[in-house]
């Protein structure tokens, strides 16, 4: 753009230098070696970036018009929530087996038992075949291997000692900063990243100017710059002694699936700059995220732990029958040096000191002291927490660093999933999103799709793929797509979400046996309302019959859906009007419960009055319906046009309304004693405001004023 402006000379260069660590040395290096813009790298951006506006812009539309209050869904982001929400089913469809677990306590057959002490083993082969978690179903079969037990000879099988070497865990990046600071500090994830971005920003030291705590916070590479790494080399050794230190400065070469590895690894900036010498500087939460980071850089460049490990199978001479025990002792502490609490296995000194004593050599007789008998049953699958899922998505190459913060958030502020106890629930929004695009646009909701087309994006940045090529071949199928599922009824729509989430809609309910307990003739079904954003349970012979059995918007607005929400409600006879045949009845719709006057018909439009500011539902009588179904109540005409002032009822209060104005009735005034003259003031107030304009021709076209 310059150039084109004239503004550089004949003798100007203009290029591009890349460094992938902010270090001075990495910055001269680079500014030897300048290079023209890789228009490959430019074209995989712009594939990427044209790749989510198809997506995100092709099927949100969709979603407002098939699904309202259903906001959007894109490439990322829906693959996330499909993870949270296919979860979900796994724990709704699991069925618990049960399992039985044997252990026995041995002892050396000529030992002193008072003086000895007993090795807890477990069983490990049966009948000369190994045995798996759930190889034991029954306590008949249990009771039948105990019985065994005691009648069999057992000799010491095999003895074997090793020692473990762990290597330190591998500098952070992005989703790994992320997944400790939830799982140890429970930050979630966007407020990790707010804090990070502080660090990396930089604070006002007491002796110097703003300086900057940490490397850049978005990064998928684990390798750390040669200077950076001798001298964390040489704090170990100032700190922990020369034992500690490795001979060599470690590299990471393992890869992220689909990393750019633009940046270093999360690390301080410098490494002497102790998390102690912050104390006071940095808030608690900050310090806490420093810690962390400074404590992981020490303990990458730091000597494995190392653990001595003892392994005991005792079993009959023939070895139909196995247990096996064993026992760890932490022998040299090594970058687990660092950590106030051991991140290292844990140990079990006493035991490894008490099989060391206890088991000489193969061939020893042992005898069996104790059976223990342990019932279990199998778990479900555990929720996904930040933390888990970050991680899920990392594994599958989906998305990247800078995107997982910002996921998490999406999906919690569209009421997609939301967070209880630090675990991600999806709501039933949210899980009918992720089943409309999996039944409609199959290709998007797959997991592989996003991971693929990541690997696709990549192969353009290193010119092995055209981009507008990959983007043309999408877009022929991704339009089908979108063109099936626009023409797609309504109806259809709902009773594919009716079939998936019957158990659901429907507890303890069998398809034959939702009859409408109204009409008695209709059967209730899921219906999405038109002109809104709920979801409810009503009569399919509608507007017949305008049986609402239960909203199901307000189990998403609430933490907890509440019994009454849960449960069909039955509409209720309340009496007769004293002055007509009338009947009264009590019902609930998608917006809360109401009293009306009359049966639904046909072409009718019965009175109805809302309860929504009603807490006991139980208690409301035929009087109340009464007093509520009075209004609209006029109170008299306005002295300068004659137009009738009414006070009106709704579910957010009491109004006077003269016209298009409106004014909000006081809680602290009984709507029972409102006059004419009172109403008027508060029409003259600053209170008031403006309905819209009704439909059709407008004959007065005073100018619109606004109060």
């Amino acid at each position: 753009m310059l150039e084109q402006q004239g503004a550089l000379g004949c003798d100007v260069t203009v290029a591009r230098v890349v460094f992938h660590e902010i270090t001075e040395n990495a910055i001269k290096k680079a500014l030897m070696s300048p290079r023209y813009i890789d228009m490959d790298l430019v074209n995989a951006y712009l594939a990427r970036r044209s790749l989510d506006y198809v997506i995100g812009f092709g099927i949100s539309p969709l979603l407002w018009r098939k699904l309202p209050g259903c906001q959007s869904a894109g490439r990322v982001q829906s693959a996330a929530l499909a993870l949270v929400c296919d979860r979900e089913s796994e724990i709704e469809q699991f069925k618990p087996q049960e399992y039985w677990t044997v252990r026995a306590d041995f002892k050396m057959q000529f030992a002193d038992l008072s003086n000895g002490t007993c090795i807890p083993f477990h069983i490990k082969h049966l009948n000369s075949k190994k045995l798996g978690q759930l190889s034991i179903p029954s306590q008949e079969e249990a009771q039948a291997i105990e019985k065994r037990i005691h009648s069999s000879k057992f000799e010491v099988l095999g003895v074997k000692r090793s020692k473990i070497h762990k290597n330190p865990p591998m500098p952070y990046i992005t989703s790994s900063l992320q997944q400790d600071a939830a799982n140890k500090l429970h930050f979630t994830a966007g407020y990790t990243m707010k804090i990070a971005q502080k660090l990396y920003e930089g604070i006002n030291l007491s002796s110097e100017e703003t300086t900057g705590l940490i490397t850049y916070i978005r990064t998928d590479g684990f390798h750390i710059s040669d200077g950076a790494a001798e001298d964390i080399r040489s704090l170990v050794k100032e700190r922990y002694g020369q034992k500690y230190v490795l001979e060599d400065t470690r590299k990471y070469l393992k890869k992220v699936k689909n990393a750019q590895e633009a940046h270093e690894a999360i690390r301080p900036t410098s490494i002497r700059r102790l998390p102690s010498s912050l104390v006071g500087i940095l808030d608690d939460d900050s310090l806490k995220l420093y810690t962390l980071i400074w404590k992981r850089t020490m303990a990458c460049q730091m000597e494995a732990s190392r653990t001595q490990m003892i392994q005991v199978d005792v079993g009959t001479p023939e070895g139909e029958m196995i247990f096996h025990s064993a026992a760890s002792k932490l022998d040299f502490k090594g970058y687990q040096s660092v950590y106030e609490d051991t991140e290292g296995d844990s140990v079990h000194e006493d035991n490894f000191e008490a099989l060391s004593k206890l088991m000489v050599a193969v061939k020893d007789l042992v005898s069996p002291v104790n059976v223990h008998l342990g019932q279990h049953f199998t778990k479900p699958p555990s929720r996904y927490s930040e933390g888990a899922l970050i991680k899920k998505l990392e594994e599958l190459g989906i998305g990247r660093p800078s995107t997982y913060a910002s996921i998490m958030k999406v999906l919690q502020d569209r009421k997609y999933v939301t967070a209880k106890s630090r675990v991600l629930h999806p709501e039933f929004r949210g899980r009918m999103v992720s089943a409309f695009l999996l039944h409609h646009f199959s290709e998007v909701a797959d997991y592989s799709f996003t991971a693929n087309m990541e690997t696709e994006l990549d192969n353009v940045s290193a010119g092995l793929t055209e981009w507008k090529g990959l983007l043309k071949g999408y877009w022929e199928r991704f339009s089908k797509y979108c063109a099936d599922a626009s023409n797609l009824d309504g109806r259809k729509v709902e009773r594919m979400l009716e079939e998936k989430f019957g158990p659901i809609l429907f507890p303890n309910v069998d398809t034959d046996n939702r009859i409408c307990p109204s009409c008695s003739e209709g059967t209730l079904r899921f219906k999405v309302s038109r002109y809104g954003e709920g979801y409810f349970i009503g009569c399919d012979r509608h507007p017949k019959c305008k049986y609402i059995a239960r909203s199901l918007s307000q189990q998403e607005d609430e933490t907890e859906p509440t019994e009454e929400c849960q449960k069909t409600f039955t509409p209720r006879l309340l009496g007769v009007m004293p002055d007509s045949d009338e009947k009264v009845f009590l019902k609930q719709g998608p917006y809360g419960h109401y009293v009306q006057i009359g049966e639904d018909k046909k072409g009718l439009f019965p009175k109805r009055a809302s309860l929504s500011k009603v807490k006991d539902i139980d208690s409301v009588t035929l009087e109340d319906a009464i007093e509520l179904l009075q209004y609209p109540k006029i109170l008299g005409k306005h002295p300068e046009d004659d137009y009738p002032v009414l006070i009106t009822h709704s579910k957010v209060g009491y109004n006077i309304k003269h016209r298009r104005s409106l004014a909000l009735v006081p809680k602290s005034v009984d709507p029972k004693k409102m006059t004419l003259e009172r109403a008027l003031k508060l029409l003259s107030g600053k209170s008031v405001r403006r309905i819209g304009r009704p439909k059709g021709k407008v004959e007065n076209k005073e100018p619109m004023e606004w109060h």
